[in-house]
């Protein structure tokens, strides 16, 4: 299991949107990083989710966070 932020992200992450970001530069990946994090302790929406599923919440969050959007 990833215990660094940025490969638990990734790990989150579809592999079209995994490719992408790798792509970026580490400071980036480490920003978009932190906003999934983020999306994930403040999104009351995923707490729900993340009962029935933690890792669709993750993933639901990282997508959100790489394609700039909250639903």
């Amino acid at each position: 299991m990833p215990t660094d932020d940025v490969e638990r992200f990734l790990g989150a992450l579809s592999p079209a949107h995994r490719d992408e970001v790798r792509k970026q530069p580490r400071p980036q990946q480490e920003k978009l990083a932190a906003a999934w994090e983020t999306e994930l302790r403040e999104d009351t929406d995923l707490d729900t989710l993340s009962e029935l599923s933690p890792a669709a919440a993750e993933s639901e969050a990282a997508r959100r966070v790489v394609e700039g959007k909250d639903s």
